[in-house]
């Protein structure tokens, strides 16, 4: 994303192969397109947030290498360096093109001054700020330790990127569209249950109707809606999770118990519900253990 571009729906960003992904998103983390190439797999997304939040655990979670990377990727407020188009727009907004030359000469000298001790560049949310905020904020900022200025740069990049990514990118709420999801987590180990198979059904009078099988991915969800649009429809449905070939596969003492068939309470989960309304979310969480599980109602 080298220059303006028109709002997209998440629906757009949804559809995207992984080059319009990061071509569309990659300078929404400032000259590190790698953030939009790692979050892409974490497609598809269920909003704005999500698609944020995936993005920014992507640069939260990279090794310390690849997060110095993007700290020095950021351009000297009010200097002569080259910036991407958003940045520009970004400073120009606060005023950062109109400094006084004293004005220039003493963010100069600050830049400098930080620079050298933190080895990455002053970085600021400048939206909504002048270029007297950004002043006072450096001088302060300059004498905190290295650890607290670390995790202040990484928070105004959470500030900055919520700003771009939400100029960018619209909700979908011009038309409701109901859906059904799930998530599971495995309560015994605390973490998503990933690789966990499970049915959807349709409970009818006379004979109940199989609308798809599916396995949950790393993090503990499906890729897709079970449901989603004209496929809502009010009713009885059942999901059924396949808990005990899970756990046998995810049990170390499974693999040397002499009668793994037996090690499990469980074996298949279901959970009855009714939609009501096939233009809302229902979303069928379930936490479960090798001994019991609980379900309800999520948004």
């Amino acid at each position: 994303m080298e220059g303006p571009v028109s709002s997209l729906s998440l629906d757009e960003i949804n559809g995207m192969s992984k080059a319009e992904f990061v071509q569309s998103l990659g300078g929404i983390f400032e000259h590190s397109s790698w953030v939009a190439e790692e979050a892409y797999q974490q497609a598809p997304f269920e909003s704005v947030e999500h698609l944020h939040n995936s993005m920014l655990e992507t640069a939260r979670h990279a090794d310390r290498r690849r997060i110095e990377e993007l700290l020095r990727a950021h351009p000297d407020l009010a200097t002569r360096l080259q910036v991407s188009p958003l940045s520009a727009a970004e400073q120009q907004g606060a005023g950062l093109d109109k400094l006084t030359p004293d004005e220039f000469l003493l963010l100069n000298n600050l830049n400098q001054t930080y620079t050298e001790k933190y080895q990455f560049p002053f970085i600021f949310a400048v939206r909504g700020k002048n270029k007297d905020d950004i002043i006072r904020a450096m001088q302060e900022r300059v004498n905190r330790s290295p650890q607290e200025e670390w995790e202040q740069a990484l928070s105004e990049i959470e500030t900055i990127t919520r700003f771009r990514i939400n100029d960018l990118v619209v909700e979908d709420i011009t038309v409701p569209c109901g859906r059904l999801t799930t998530h599971v987590l495995d309560l015994s180990r605390g973490i998503p249950a990933a690789g966990l198979s499970l049915q959807l059904w349709r409970i009818n009078d006379e004979i109940n109707e199989l609308l798809c099988e599916a396995v949950t991915n790393g993090e503990g969800r499906l890729k897709s809606p079970l449901l989603e649009g004209s496929e809502m429809k009010s009713g009885c449905y059942e999901l059924l999770f396949m808990a005990g070939d899970y756990f046998r596969r995810t049990s170390v003492e499974a693999v040397s118990h002499s009668d793994a068939s037996t090690l499990f309470f469980l074996e298949q989960i279901p959970i009855r519900f009714n939609i009501s309304d096939p233009m809302d979310h229902y979303h069928v969480p379930l936490l479960v253990a090798p001994g019991g599980y609980s379900t309800y109602r999520g948004s």
